[in-house]
Formats: C-alpha cells, structure tokens, sequence
C-alpha cells in the first residue's frame, strides 16, 4: 500500500510539453545513453495507436513553433536526458532545435504507429555505426520497462521469483485501479507539510503557464479571448468566466510548445491544468487556507487517478475533460464542504455530461476541451453545494460511484474501439 506521499510523487510530476512526445523523447534519449557518445544514424520509434495521434499536431517546447514525435525525437537524442523524466528535454537549445530538424529532413527518423497497441507504449531504436540499443516504455509515459543494447539486455522491471517463474511489483496506478473510491481520496488528509508545498508549487507551474497564454498569442487564444470577453465580470462571484479563461489559456499555451513546464495528473499536463487550476480559482476566491486547497487539489489528483486507472492511460475519450474534470468537480466541492458522499455526486454529473467526449489528438483545439472540463466541473460543484444532483442509477450513472466508473470505462475501451483508428487514418491520409 502507497502513502499519499508516494502517489503524488508517482502521479503528479513535472512535464516539459504534451507527455506524448516526452515519452517518445524519453524512450530515445535512454537508448541513446547506451551508445556512449557515438553519433547516431538511425531512429526508429513505434508507438501505439494514442502516443501517435498525440504526437502529431502539438508543440514541442522550446522549437519556435515545431510540431510532433519526429522532432521530438530527434531533439533527444542531440541534448535529452532520461533522468529528467517528462522534461527530458530542458537542456536543449536552438542550435539542437536546428540539427533537430536537419535529422527530421534527412529522413533518419522514423515513427511508426502500430494500431493493434493502445494505451502507452513506446518502442525506440536506435542505432549508431556499431550498435543497436532499444527502450521500451510500457503503460506510464515514463515507465522504462526494458533497455537493451545489441540484443543483451541491460535492464528489466521483471524480477525472478522463487519458483522460476517471473513477478512484477503493482505500480501505484495500478494498485488505485484496485481500490475502493472512498479508500482512495480519504487519503488526501494524511498529506504533510513537504506534501503542501509540493501540490501549491504545481499551483505555482500551472499558473505560471496561463499567464503565459494571457500575455502571448498562443493556440487559438481561448484564454485571452474569454478574458477580454468576460470584461468587469471576469472578477465576479460567478467564477465561471475565470476558471474556463485560466484553464483554457494554460492549455493554449501548453499546446502551442510554451517553454514552461506544467504540474500534471496521471500522466497528463492537460489532466493537470484541468485538476488543479479550477479547484486553486475556487479557493483563493473564498480565501481559502494553502492547506486547505492543497488538500482539496490532492483530492482532485486522487478522483482522477481512480478514474484514469480503469479508463486507461490513453484512450479514445478525452481524459483532460472528462477524467480529470470530475476530479476538480470533486476537489471542489471537498473543498467547500469535506462531504466525500457530495463529491460523488459532482464526479456523476460530470461523467454524465462528458463521457463521450473524443479525443482526437493533442492539437490547439484541446484548450476547449480542457476549459470545458474546467468549466463543468465548476458547474457540477455549484449544482451539488445547492442541493442538487441525480436522482438515481442513469444513463452511465450507477448506484455507486464504482460501477458510474466501470461503465464509463466500457463505453471508452469497448464502445469506442475504432475511434483511435479511424483519426488515424485521417491523419496518415494528410501525411501520405
């Protein structure tokens, strides 16, 4: 069993950029480590169906502008350093950048979606005059599961056990995807101090990258531009305009490649913004203590985790909004009133409302689908502190919130299982 410290460790991490390229980048960079220096010829990446439509069309920080796991790629294995995780690549500068694109265009750099995997995995090899080495990163974007180097295996997550045969530890995702929902967010009162601060520095990050979407143009501007619509009013009681504003300029921001890292939530920086930034507006509002809304996004971390654990990683339904959404939903209304059987209401109301959103690639575009997952959670926290919610088993709504999950879980990985795909197809067809 992991403690509150663990998971927000193990969930909630930096990230330098949309985590899927940051996989990919991750993935070469460890395989180029292998190499000892020597130049790289060739890059080969395979990736499943969701690290390749999310790799396609976001910005890579730092690039002036570049899109995709390609130069992604390329990035890593010029400057990027596995022991940074998902900001594998914050050393890289502009003459990277430069060569970076020179070994896209030279055509040494391959990514290859396969579509019979889904979820996270990352297949790199890479090559030099000499030798061979290849990472595979497996179900968590920074989960390195197998390195090796001219066919000899260097490392392995497997451990021999002492019938022979071969165990692996549970991660911490995979231990929340046994837990009960109650068992699991109850856990947000045990944090500490260090906890504390750690939570309110990913307040600090998130901000951070949404004033850098108010002040730039950035993406499709949705920040900027629903502050400027919301005038006097953005300052209001109603926070409406407020919360979907600073998501939505976060997001803008974050997918245009801004060169700031964001806090993310089971794996995802747009999962992060989407957890952190409508839960932190509500607080600060209400004059909140750091404790009390550093508790309250923890909650939210511990709602969408519960979520994401039996969704799956990557998938067909859009996470930031939906996933992540009702984990703000709860995260509010936990702040407003410690009723965890309230926020299980909030969580209903936004998975009613959202589970079929699709998602269609990390794009421009997301910034809606994040401050629409902002938004609603808001909205459904409103609706709960009035009074108000379900009434009764509906729709994809059960009589616990356990079973509300699995059956969102089944319209995501059985209901929509040509989704993925079929993007896809559109997305090779403009590549072809």
């Amino acid at each position: 069993m992991f403690t509150i410290s663990e998971f927000l460790r193990s969930e909630v991490k930096p990230a330098l950029g949309c985590t899927e390229p940051g996989a990919v980048a991750l993935g070469v960079a460890r395989a180029v480590e292998e190499l000892g220096g020597a130049p790289v010829r060739e890059i080969e990446v395979v990736v499943s169906d969701s690290i390749y439509k999310n790799g396609m069309y976001v910005g890579i920080p730092g690039t002036g502008g570049l899109k995709g796991n390609d130069i992604a790629a390329a990035m890593a294995a010029l400057s990027g350093k596995s022991e940074y995780g998902l900001e594998v690549l914050k050393d890289c500068d502009a003459a990277t950048v430069k060569k970076s694109q020179a070994m896209v265009d030279s055509g040494i750099v391959t990514i290859i979606p396969d579509l019979d995997r889904h979820g996270v995995y990352v297949e790199s090899r890479v090559s030099s005059e000499k030798d061979i080495a290849v990472t595979v990163i497996e179900n968590t974007h920074t989960n390195i599961t197998k390195v090796t180097l001219n066919d000899n295996v260097v490392f392995e997550t497997k451990k021999a056990s002492s019938d022979g045969g071969s165990q692996t530890e549970l991660s911490i995702p995979e231990q929340v995807g046994n837990m009960n929902y109650i068992e699991l967010v109850s856990m947000a009162e045990d944090m500490d101090s260090e906890d504390v601060d750690y939570v309110m520095n990913g307040v600090d990050m998130n901000l951070t990258i949404a004033e850098y979407g108010f002040s730039h143009n950035v993406g499709i501007n949705l920040g900027s531009t629903l502050k400027e619509l919301a005038g006097d009013h953005y300052d209001s009681d109603d926070l409406s305009s407020k919360i979907k504003a600073t998501a939505g300029a976060a997001a803008d921001a974050r997918m245009d490649g801004a060169p700031y890292p964001v806090m993310s939530s089971a794996g995802s920086g747009n999962h992060g913004i989407t957890a952190i930034l409508p839960v932190y507006v509500v607080g600060d509002h209400y004059g909140r203590s750091r404790e009390e809304i550093a508790k309250a996004i923890a909650f939210s971390h511990l709602t969408t985790s519960f979520i994401k654990s039996r969704m799956g990683r990557l998938s067909p339904v859009c996470g930031c909004s939906v996933a992540a959404g009702a984990g703000a939903a709860s995260g509010i209304v936990y702040l407003l009133s410690k009723d965890i059987a309230k926020t299980v209401k909030a969580v209903e109301i936004v998975l009613g409302n959202l589970v079929g959103m699709v998602c269609d690639g990390a794009k421009e575009t997301c910034s809606l689908k994040v401050g629409t997952g902002a938004l609603e959670s808001y909205h459904a926290a409103i609706i709960v502190m009035k009074g108000n919610g379900l009434n009764g088993p509906q729709g994809v709504v059960d009589d616990t919130i356990e079973k509300t999950v699995a059956n969102a879980a089944s319209i995501n990985v059985e209901g929509m299982t040509e989704v993925d795909r079929i993007i896809i197809d559109f997305i090779k067809q403009r590549f072809a």
